[in-house]
């Protein structure tokens, strides 16, 4: 029986994406479990095995057979499950369209900034009773992406080193307009998703870092017909073997001892509440995510 890698100087490592991502690497001694939340329903089982000496655990994003749309997701229940599963950083995969010429469909992207355009979804685990604000001027974790993107290149993938990721609420694709707005801002990729979710892994004290799959230009070249989800299907199933094996090869590489990072500690300075203030019923939902800093 393997150790448990919850205790100190071991990685767990959680994976967001698509509902067939688990079942393509291949897990030592995978079980299928359901994971209960305090913040609603999850977006379906969590699935957990090994890679190697590396404990990984998946969740499908958009539920089985990708039944949710990105609006509907419950980002926080997904996080928070993660983190009651005892994992220690998270590797997202998605699906983006290409605002930059040089990031070419089929490429990946190793996403280091966000612009946040969503609207209306639950985007912190803190409110009227517990007041928090982390800092996410740098959203992504630099060690966990690093690493990320050296597992994509050696699975053969080509993977751009940064770039920005508008996070749009859909579920349309943008507008010509849209697009060439996001564009001259600065934008790289443009999906549906990344946001809330790299909010809440900060506040949850995960490292977060995003592998997006580049599968076609959007909507602002001019000269070619709009972005559609045939085009991207197409893609996204050529690259599905290059997005497990990047996630595997990342476990598999792993340095043996985790080193703290400055990110599992997040919330040390980020609540404001003062004691006498802080709600019970707030305290209790956030035994997982921030239990650590209530504990007695």
């Amino acid at each position: 029986m393997r150790a448990d890698p919850r205790g100190g100087g071991r990685w767990h490592i959680g994976v967001i994406g698509g509902s067939g991502l688990a079942e393509g690497i291949a897990l030592e001694d995978a079980q299928e479990i359901a994971v209960n939340s305090p913040f609603g329903q999850a977006s379906g089982p969590v699935t957990t095995g090994w890679l190697g000496a590396v404990r990984a655990t998946f969740i499908a994003r958009h539920g089985a057979g990708h039944a949710i749309p990105p609006a509907d997701v419950n980002y926080r229940a997904n996080i928070d499950v993660l983190k009651r599963c005892g994992v220690t950083d998270v590797l997202a995969i998605s699906a983006v369209g290409s605002l930059n010429e040089a990031m070419a469909p089929g490429a990946f992207v190793a996403v280091d900034q966000f612009v946040d355009r969503t609207m209306g979804r639950q985007g912190s685990f803190f409110g009227a009773g517990l007041v928090a604000h982390v800092g996410l001027a740098d959203p992504v974790c630099p060690r966990l992406s690093g690493m990320a993107r050296d597992a994509a290149r050696h699975a053969g993938a080509t993977v751009h080193d940064g770039g920005c990721y508008v996070a749009i609420e859909g579920p349309q694709f943008s507008t010509r307009a849209e697009s060439r707005l996001y564009r001259s801002w600065g934008c790289d990729v443009i999906g549906m998703t990344a946001m809330p979710e790299a909010r809440l892994a900060r506040e949850a004290e995960l490292p977060y870092a995003l592998l997006a799959m580049v599968t076609d230009y959007d909507s602002w070249r001019a000269d070619e017909p709009p972005v559609d989800m045939g085009s991207v299907l197409r893609v996204m199933h050529a690259n599905a073997a290059l997005a497990r094996e990047a996630v595997r090869t990342l476990a598999l590489n792993l340095p043996e001892h985790r080193e703290p990072s400055p990110i599992d500690r997040a919330l040390d300075h980020a609540i404001v509440t003062s004691q006498a203030s802080r709600d019970p019923r707030m305290l209790a939902r956030l035994d997982a995510v921030a239990g650590r800093l209530f504990a007695r």
